[in-house]
């Protein structure tokens, strides 16, 4: 249907906002996939926070124009579904994994930092760990050490049959190196108490 002229401002004023505070634009071909399919890629989408809208292309031109995303014009040509995304890599991301599983979709290109990106450069894109990811990755990082620690004290408590707690002192450096901290010096462990000494075989018995 036809939009008038209202509309049509109205279609490139909603475009303009999402590009005003996105970093990335990726585009895609979706001659071909079915209602259901589309409703599917909309629902990822708006899961990974990106603005995904099946745009003419007039209008999508109108809205870029003058912005980092002009260099993407020469590739808006066809039937064409626009992903803008805050994030630099999740609109890439959003089309290049469905488009992975679905070849009724196919990857065009984009734009990323004022430099248009092919198919293959939206590939590439969407490859690099999304902030989230890279976020787990760091917290895994941070975390690992401790969670050696806590495994080398537990071996160390199994081997001695003696309580974790009684482990730490034994564990003192490898403590410190996973927590980068300065442990005070850990005394030796406590040698095993001799047995008593037997009696003189004159000694008398004891009543």
């Amino acid at each position: 249907m036809s939009l008038n002229r209202n509309e049509k401002a109205a279609v490139v004023a909603d475009v303009s906002t999402q590009v005003a505070r996105s970093q990335t634009l990726a585009l895609a071909e979706y001659r071909g996939l079915s209602v259901e399919n589309l409703n599917v890629l909309r629902r990822q989408a708006r899961d990974k926070g990106v603005y995904l809208h099946v745009l003419k292309n007039s209008l999508a031109r109108r809205a870029v124009a003058g912005t980092p995303f002009e260099v993407a014009q020469p590739t808006m040509v066809g039937p064409l579904i626009y992903g803008f995304s805050e994030d630099a890599v999740a609109a890439a991301k959003v089309l290049a994994d469905f488009a992975k599983g679905n070849d009724k979709l196919v990857v065009k290109g984009g734009a990323y930092a004022g430099k248009a990106l092919d198919a293959n450069g939206v590939k590439a894109l969407a490859a690099i760990p999304s902030k989230e990811v890279l976020r787990a990755q760091r917290l895994g990082l941070m975390h690992s050490p401790f969670s050696r620690f806590a495994r080398v004290l537990a071996a160390i408590a199994e081997k001695r049959a003696v309580p974790v707690e009684a482990a730490v002192e034994a564990a003192a450096e490898p403590a410190a190196e996973a927590a980068a901290v300065e442990p005070a010096v850990a005394e030796a462990p406590a040698a095993e108490a001799p047995a008593a000494e037997a009696p003189p075989a004159d000694a008398p018995a004891e009543a």
